[in-house]
């Protein structure tokens, strides 16, 4: 497809990297020549640069208009102003990250009357993340298929877990529990993973299974931990203020932790329910103070990745609490996990990129005429699981699994039925029409469900 990315900051540097490797015509716009040019170098792409805003700028890119624009720059007016241009030269589909909690109200009137097809809110996509996992705490992170019927969760192996040494086939057999491993990261290298693959210490393996099943499967072996009811974060921002809203509705306790008094005012004025403490949330007595220790769960939510760290990993000598910790840049997320400095990292320009480039692989599916409805990135994106409707006119409708040649590095994850049942496949398993169908694979190429066979 034809793609203009304008503004390439964290989120649109990212979306850069995922639409050129998936081999798009992609244009990116930016004002600073400088990134224009290292991006141009590192990347299959063109550049222009000037503001996304200008009809002039838009057409260098793409004389009568593009498949999609996506708007990701600091400023929302610039976003929604791009967006409009490109609708005016024929750009048939508009994606806008906005980011002001005011434009959230009317985003029904931004799609209808403004024409965007998809308007995305980084901080509180953020917090819904965070909400999830902070709803299974036994779980690093935790992705939702087919309604929600079907689940996806990351989690680490200790050197005391009771999973160390167990063959997979061995579990399946012993535990009695309809769940997959389905990918497992150990070190730098992914597998997915057949019955006789021997789990470690420090593995890091992804389950799917309906939500009952994962609870039972971490009551039996005693790690499962109740979801967090007493929270403490640090920071009060934009994200704060999303999560909080979404785990008020819970009516969970939470005490918000900032030195900003102004911040603190505003939040003690539109909770009224949440402790504010005006404060140094990086004070280890302070923290002790507001009884750190007896926290269900802590989230640094701080606009400093190094704070975020450092408060993580204080927070993580309190066994009982869940910790979360937002970390944008890349190489700093990648060396808390790597060295379990963190227990669960989240990313503003991951889980943006991420839904952004959920959307551009639904469009192109559409081309396709094929049907992928959900597609999460795993392994830091070196795994993709896909969610497709299984439809007619497919070869290996009713035929066994164990009877189909799949692709090298993919593995059938779940399926749903359409009466809503779910089933961890085995080789006597078939595939019939109007099921959903979870794939997972480190082929990242993969758009359409006929082609997960040779």
């Amino acid at each position: 497809m034809r793609i203009v990315v304008v503004g390439l900051g964290k989120v649109g540097r990212a979306l850069t990297a995922q639409l050129a490797g998936e081999g798009h015509d992609l244009v990116v716009i930016d004002q600073n020549g400088e990134l224009i040019d290292n991006i141009v170098n590192i990347y299959d792409v063109r550049g222009v640069t000037g503001n996304g805003g200008c009809y002039g700028v838009q057409k260098e890119a793409f004389e009568e208009g593009a498949d999609l624009l996506i708007a990701t720059t600091s400023s929302d007016e610039i976003n929604i102003l791009s967006c409009l241009v490109a609708k005016k030269i024929g750009t048939q589909h508009t994606i806008a990250r906005i980011r002001n909690p005011e434009y959230a109200k009317q985003l029904r009137f931004m799609r209808g009357e403004l024409g965007l097809s998809m308007v995305i809110n980084p901080e509180q996509a953020t917090a819904r993340e965070i909400a999830r996992v902070l709803r299974f705490p036994s779980a690093i992170k935790r992705e939702q298929f087919c309604r929600q019927r079907f689940e996806l969760v990351e989690y680490r192996i200790g050197q005391d877990n009771p999973l160390v040494g167990i063959t997979l086939a061995d579990l399946y057999h012993n535990i009695r529990v309809k769940i997959l491993i389905c990918a497992v990261a150990r070190g730098q290298e992914t597998i997915i993973p057949s019955g006789s693959f021997e789990l470690r210490a420090g593995d890091k393996i992804y389950l799917t299974a309906s939500p009952q099943e994962l609870e039972t499967f971490f009551r039996k072996l005693n790690l499962y931990k109740e979801r967090a009811n007493n929270i403490m974060i640090v920071g009060a921002g934009r994200m704060t203020y999303y999560l909080v809203r979404e785990l008020q509705e819970a009516q969970r306790r939470m005490t918000v932790i900032d030195n900003n008094i102004r911040r603190c005012q505003d939040m003690s004025e539109k909770f009224p329910g949440v402790l504010v403490i005006h404060g140094d949330g990086a004070d280890s007595d302070l923290l002790r103070e507001e009884r750190i220790d007896e926290m269900d769960a802590f989230v640094a939510l701080t606009g400093m990745d190094e704070t975020n760290i450092i408060l993580a990993m204080y927070a993580s000598q309190f066994n009982s609490c869940k910790v979360v910790a937002k970390i944008n840049r890349a190489s700093f997320a990648d060396l808390a996990s790597a060295n379990n400095l963190v227990d669960s990292v989240v990313s503003t320009a991951a889980v943006t990129s991420e839904a952004i480039a959920r959307y551009v692989r639904a469009m192109q599916n559409s081309i396709d005429s094929d049907n992928i409805k959900t597609l999460h990135r795993l392994v830091g994106g070196r795994v993709e699981a896909l969610e497709f409707n299984v439809r007619a006119g497919l070869p290996f409708i009713g035929k066994p699994l164990k009877d189909l040649r799949f692709r090298d590095g993919l593995l059938v994850a779940g399926i749903v039925r359409p009466n809503g049942q779910t089933v961890i496949p085995s080789g006597e398993d078939v595939l019939s029409e109007g099921d959903d169908v979870v794939v997972v694979t480190t082929d990242t190429t993969l758009r359409a469900l006929r082609d997960i066979v040779k």
